[in-house]
């Protein structure tokens, strides 16, 4: 199983990132209906593409913190 995030949509296609770094683009209707930018998604060893939205929220919960501890750190100075 192979893990993706959603970077950016151009066109018809999603662009996405795999934990490599490396970049993919998958047509939009080969995508979950639900699918947005910053989604993960689990694509099969049959090709199957699925939202994994635990790990999405997880991942989002993540930056949020993130960005709350940078802007506080700001606000020190």
């Amino acid at each position: 199983m192979k893990t993706l995030i959603i970077d950016r949509f151009e066109k018809n296609f999603a662009v996405c990132e795999d934990d490599d770094g490396s970049f993919f683009a998958i047509d939009i209707s080969e995508l979950p209906s639900e699918a947005a930018e910053g989604d993960v998604l689990k694509l099969d060893d049959s090709g199957n593409i699925s939202v994994d939205k635990e790990e999405t929220e997880s991942r989002k919960n993540r930056i949020r913190e993130k960005m709350l501890r940078l802007k506080n750190r700001s606000t020190e100075n």
